[in-house]
C-alpha cells in the first residue's frame, strides 16, 4: 500500500515487491513521446519520479504520464501511461484532451513511443471499457506492454477507458530524427 499522499494510480496493481527484469543495452530508458497516427495524435510523455497524487495531477498538466512504478525501457513489463480526455468545445490547456479517442482504437492500430533514441512499436491488442475501481493493472510481466488509460468524460465519473497493447518492433532513432 502507498504511503499517505502517495499513489499507485487508480486501479492499479504493483505485485509486492515483484522485481521488473532490466532490458540490456538501452541508453534512454524513459519514453518521451506517443505518436498514434490513426488518431492524429503526437503527445509529449511525463515521467515523474513521484507517486504523489499532487505531483502526478501536475504531471498530467503537461501531457501523458507515466506511473513512475511501471515499466521503462530498462525495465521489462507492463508500461502504464494516463492522461486527461475532455470533450468540452473549448479548452484552455490541450493537455486535457491528450488521450481524447482512445476509445476508438481497434485490433491492429500502431501505437509509437519513443525515447531520445530509440522509437517501440506496439500493436494494440485490447480496448474496453471499465470502473476504475475494478480497473487492474498489473506493473510486473515477462514481455513489454503498454496500457493506456483515461476516463469517459461522457460517462460516470467512476468509468475508464483502457488500451492495452504488445511491443512488436523496435527501432534505432539517427541522430537526424528519423528511424
Amino acid at each position: 500500500e502507498a504511503p499517505e499522499g502517495e499513489a499507485t494510480a487508480v486501479g492499479v496493481e504493483t505485485e509486492g515487491e515483484t522485481e521488473i527484469p532490466l532490458v540490456a543495452g538501452i541508453i534512454d530508458p524513459y519514453p518521451q513521446r506517443m505518436v498514434i497516427e490513426t488518431l492524429d495524435k503526437n503527445i509529449v510523455i511525463q515521467n515523474p519520479e513521484s507517486r504523489a497524487i499532487e505531483d502526478l495531477d501536475t504531471a498530467l498538466l503537461s501531457g501523458a504520464v507515466r506511473h513512475p512504478d511501471s515499466a521503462d525501457f530498462e525495465r521489462t513489463g507492463n508500461m502504464f501511461l494516463f492522461g486527461h480526455s475532455s470533450y468540452l468545445p473549448k479548452v484552455f490547456n490541450k493537455n486535457f484532451q491528450t488521450f481524447n479517442d482512445i476509445q476508438n482504437l481497434v485490433w491492429g492500430d500502431i501505437i509509437r513511443i519513443q525515447s531520445s533514441d530509440t522509437e517501440y512499436h506496439y500493436r494494440v491488442t485490447k480496448v474496453y471499457q471499465t470502473k476504475a475501481s475494478e480497473a487492474k493493472v498489473t506493473f510486473a510481466n515477462e514481455t513489454p506492454k503498454l496500457t493506456l488509460m483515461t476516463c469517459n468524460s461522457f460517462g460516470a465519473k467512476d468509468d475508464r477507458f483502457v488500451v492495452e497493447a504488445e511491443l512488436i518492433e523496435t527501432r534505432i532513432i539517427s541522430e537526424n530524427g528519423s528511424t
